[in-house]
């Protein structure tokens, strides 16, 4: 019994960082039409910049969620120069833009390669956060449920910044008809580099939260593209709900699948995913897109 509620709360746990990961990549897909193939080096890079900042730069280290704040600006800004110099020359380019991401996101994994090395960078648990905590005969990892937490609040706040807020309505307006949002008066433009910049914040916050958990190893970008782009088909693009349900499915799918399954581990996970590209190709939760 406790073998399969340790399970679950890892699953529940993998799927809070799916889920911070895959936001902001459908929100980028839903609102701008943009594939980006750099949303796993994103992760990546967030993770081995927080790594950097607990380490210590110059002989300073930091407390582990002030190097998670810095790491999150520093992959936010990241995104937004993508967008403004590179994406935003592509409008409408589907190919174009799936090959400038996917060269990005070769150049960051040499990028990560030459400055890191091929080594993997442990992260140290944040202080507070280690240990277990009981809960009759089982014991769960502080941290893991920590990170669920921290996804359950994210998940809050984002579902209040795109329903409760004037900026939200301009998202939505945006995803729903960029060409109307620009007749009355909304400078889609500069929402697009405001969603990408979330995006890429939210995967680079991701990224670091995940390091005691995942560690911090090249590849690791390779290992979460994956995962959010089943993510983002299972939910639906543009959709939070979509992708809230969609991270929590797949990290189930892909934990009890590695642990009873290793040999279909993949198969299991990829088929969901076939069915609903089959059956209801927007997504559970998506709309279809024009």
């Amino acid at each position: 019994m406790n073998f399969w509620l340790v399970l679950a709360v890892n699953s529940v746990t993998f799927g809070g960082l799916l889920f911070l990961l895959s936001a902001g990549f459908s929100l980028i897909f839903g609102l701008m039409r943009i594939p980006n193939l750099t949303h796993g080096s994103l992760f990546m890079l967030g993770a081995y910049f927080g790594a950097t900042f607990i380490i210590g730069v110059f002989g300073v280290q930091m407390n582990f969620w002030l190097a998670a704040i810095l790491a999150t600006l520093l992959v936010a800004i990241i995104g937004a120069l993508i967008e403004r110099i590179l994406l935003r020359k592509l409008p409408g380019d589907a190919l174009a833009q799936v090959l400038v991401t996917l060269g990005l996101s070769f150049m960051a994994a040499d990028f990560c390669l030459m400055v890191w090395g091929g080594d993997p960078v442990n992260v140290e648990t944040p202080d507070g956060l280690g240990g277990f905590v009981r809960v009759g005969p089982a014991a769960f990892p502080i941290y893991r449920v920590a990170i669920i937490g921290i996804a359950a609040v994210f998940a809050v706040a984002l579902w209040m910044l795109l329903d409760r807020t004037r900026l939200g309505a301009m998202i939505r307006a945006g995803v729903d008809d960029p060409d109307m949002a620009r007749v009355v008066g909304i400078r889609v433009s500069q929402l697009f580099t405001l969603v990408f910049a979330l995006g890429a914040g939210l995967a680079g916050f991701a990224g670091i939260i995940g390091g005691p958990i995942l560690s911090v190893y090249p590849g690791l970008d390779q290992d979460m593209l994956p995962l959010a782009l089943v993510v983002v088909i299972l939910g639906g693009t543009g959709s939070l709900l979509g992708s809230f349900v969609g991270s929590i499915i797949v990290g189930f799918i892909y934990n009890f699948g590695q642990a009873l399954l290793p040999e279909l581990a993949y198969f299991v996970l990829f088929l969901p995913m076939l069915l609903v590209l089959i059956f209801r190709p927007q997504g559970l939760f998506g709309r279809h897109i024009a």
